[in-house]
């Protein structure tokens, strides 16, 4: 991303020991939501990935190919994998911009000029337990494609951001169909790599008459300014892109001449496309990579949310012990190390349940694996605080 044209403001403020024990012990009742919330979303997403993958499974089995220039209505209800060439039942345009193309879906994409805020923190304990924090607010000038409220700004004077007078949208062609059948637009909105379109004079006509600033075309991309080479707050560049018609492959459930997402026994819902001819198998097998990817990155949430709980949680004691800073660190970084345990020894339970809830034998396993993980932490953590011990006789 692009940045120019840097200022900045400071400010410096002291908290004092007593308030920031009040703090932390304020804390300790968000740190147990963050943990309560942290169960529940590793537990939830055990049971979503088993029952997404159990639906994947189920649907892979009983999928049956199609040709794409018929609705059996014998299939009707079924699971159906079907490969053809996409057709629309006209162009699809932009009206805004007068941009009309023979594609699946056309992409606006909007960026303005704006103020961005960038903070930065630094706390500095003091002997008594106080800190003081210094933090430094830096205004930058930076291209953004959604809207920066600077009404939020520490110094919004001098920072002030326009109304954003286009967004960014996307358009879909209407009645796309693959051979006999319609395409919901659920399918057509993630679908296909979307390739640059060439701004033109009739987008530039077709703008230049609702806005004061000049309008060029830039390498492509409306310019909506005096100067690419020089942009001020408020300029915007858009560029526009389509996906063109194509060969694709959808598997759902046959409803009528059209797609559905097909019911599974586990609960959940097949409903997959790919561009080209892909076999119904390729396609199984990505969706089944996508919800290993999905589980894995909610397991991580759901960890980093557990460990930030149990942090909240053990902070008084931190700050009870920063009279002394010195002090105050050691403890700071022994609860850490405490919460850390916590969340290897508690986070593997709450999947393990998830999985004996399904899948006893693979719950088993996950939980001797976080015991083991456990054992290894506690043992570092012995060690750890027995130097630390050594380090504080010897001073």
């Amino acid at each position: 991303m692009e940045e120019r044209g840097v200022d900045q403001i400071t400010e410096v403020t002291s908290t004092s020991w007593f308030a920031r024990l009040g703090q932390a012990i304020v804390g300790v009742l968000i740190g147990f939501i963050f943990i309560v919330v942290s169960i529940g979303v590793l537990f939830w997403n055990e049971g979503r990935a088993i029952r997404t993958a159990q639906g994947l499974a189920e649907g892979a089995g009983i999928v049956r190919s199609v040709p794409a220039d018929r609705a059996d209505p014998a299939n009707d209800g079924r699971l159906i994998h079907v490969s053809g060439m996409l057709s629309t039942a006209g162009p699809v345009s932009d009206p805004d911009f007068a941009m009309r193309v023979r594609g699946v879906r056309l992409d606006r994409h909007v960026e303005v000029y704006q103020w961005k805020e960038e903070t930065h923190s630094e706390s500095r304990t003091r002997l008594g337990g106080g800190e003081e924090r210094t933090t430094t607010y830096k205004y930058v000038r930076t291209w953004s494609d959604k809207p920066i409220d600077s009404d939020r700004f520490k110094e919004p004077r001098g920072h002030t951001n326009p109304v954003m007078t286009y967004q960014s949208r996307e358009s879909l062609a209407p009645g796309t169909r693959l051979g006999a059948f319609a395409v919901p637009e659920s399918l057509l909105r993630g679908f296909g790599e979307a390739r640059r379109l060439a701004a033109t004079d009739a987008q530039v006509n077709a703008l230049q008459n609702r806005v004061t600033k000049p309008v060029t075309v830039n390498d492509g991309t409306l310019y909506v300014g005096r100067d690419p080479s020089e942009p001020a707050i408020g300029d915007m560049r858009i560029s526009f892109s389509e996906v063109p018609l194509q060969t694709a492959s959808v598997v759902a459930a046959q409803a009528g001449s059209a797609f559905a997402p097909f019911p599974t026994r586990t609960g959940t819902t097949v409903e997959l496309i790919a561009a080209g001819a892909v076999p119904a198998k390729v396609m199984f097998q990505h969706a089944e990579e996508e919800n290993v990817t999905m589980t894995w990155v909610l397991r991580l949430i759901g960890v980093i949310f557990m460990l930030i709980g149990f942090n909240f949680v053990l902070r008084p004691l931190a700050v009870a012990g920063s009279v002394i800073p010195l002090l105050g660190d050691v403890i700071g970084a022994g609860t850490f190390l405490v919460a850390l345990v916590f969340t290897v020894a508690i986070a593997p339970i709450v999947i393990a349940f998830g999985w004996l809830w399904y899948r006893p034998l693979i719950g088993i396993g996950v939980l001797l694996l976080g015991a083991a993980a456990t054992w290894g932490l506690t043992r570092l953590l012995h060690a750890r605080s027995a130097a630390k011990k050594a380090v504080l006789h010897t001073t």
